[in-house]
């Protein structure tokens, strides 16, 4: 009896088979492409969250550099500090925050962690695990201080608050994780000066200022959200002044906005330019700003202060 061909297959059938044909395809070309971007992302670059995880620097071991990033690299930094007593899962805690007007008094406090414990690591930033700014809040009576820290965490620094009102200590510092990572925060809490508060009106915006005999002029025209060079050139009674490096850099810069008094805190370039100090300073929005900056000669540290206003 000769052998029978086999039926062909009904369009149905056919049609059935290359849908799901079709489908196993997409998942295997879908599961391969993910594959590809994964490995894309862990070798190329890497998203902003991965790399800031993995840019560690060893604790205590000297300054940082992350002020010193140049034009358009520092315009990430742009929101202001200190607004808050918690960021990041740290707090900063006052063991007192009353004082009394231009009296000599003890500031006490410890930064914790998020399970309330005392934080006793923190990495030298410019020469310094913590560097505290105080300020009242019509941005008069301004002060760096450098506490020092107890081995139960608990940092000290004397302190006098000239007169009455409200105060802004700002504590910005290198908090060291049990993994070695590192985060650096600025956490602000205020100080109260019982008394009669007069505030004092911000001078006016201007581009030149004399303090202790120096003449310090800056160049430099701060714009919102745009990372800008300002350059400060120091003068003495005889010409230049011999600027000797403070705290690691040849000066520091606070910027204060008027109102919050959000705070910025930017670094100058490693090295003098045409014997100037220059910084990159980006503005987080518009208003007026105070400007602080500390720089030495003969050993002493001088604090020169401008009003800058931002349209």
């Amino acid at each position: 009896m000769p052998e029978q061909a086999p039926a062909a297959p009904d369009r149905s059938t056919v049609r059935l088979a290359l849908v799901v044909g079709g489908l196993v395809l997409a998942v295997l070309l879908g599961f391969g492409l993910g594959r590809m971007n994964g490995t894309a992302t862990a070798t190329g670059g890497g998203s902003p969250a991965a790399l800031t995880a993995d840019h560690t620097h060893p604790p205590g071991t000297g300054a940082h550099d992350h002020g010193s990033m140049t034009g358009a690299d520092q315009g990430a930094a742009a929101e202001p500090g200190g607004l808050s007593v918690s960021s990041a899962g740290y707090t900063l805690v006052p063991l007192a925050t009353e004082f009394p007007a231009g009296r000599p008094g003890q500031l006490r406090f410890q930064v914790r962690d998020a399970q309330r414990r005392p934080v006793t690591r923190f990495a030298v930033v410019h020469d310094k695990p913590m560097h505290l700014i105080v300020v009242r809040r019509d941005l008069t009576g301004y002060q760096h201080l450098h506490p020092t820290m107890a081995a139960d965490g608990t940092w000290t620094v004397p302190v006098t608050l000239a007169q009455p009102g409200v105060w802004r200590a700002y504590a910005d510092f290198t908090v060291v994780a049990d993994n070695g990572g590192q985060s650096a925060l600025t956490l602000g809490v205020d100080l109260v000066v019982p008394g009669t508060y007069e505030p004092r009106p911000l001078p006016a915006p201007a581009t030149s200022t004399t303090v202790d005999g120096f003449t310090v002029v800056y160049q430099g025209s701060p714009q919102v959200g745009v990372t800008v060079p300002l350059t400060f050139r120091i003068d003495g009674v005889d010409g230049d002044a011999v600027l000797e490096r403070y705290l690691g850099a040849y000066g520091h810069l606070v910027a204060l906005r008027e109102g919050d008094l959000g705070y910025l805190h930017v670094h100058p370039e490693p090295e003098l330019a045409d014997g100037q100090v220059k910084f990159w300073l980006t503005t987080p929005g518009p208003g007026r700003y105070r400007l602080y900056l500390d720089f030495q000669v003969a050993d002493k540290v001088h604090t020169a202060e401008f009003t800058v206003t931002v349209p």
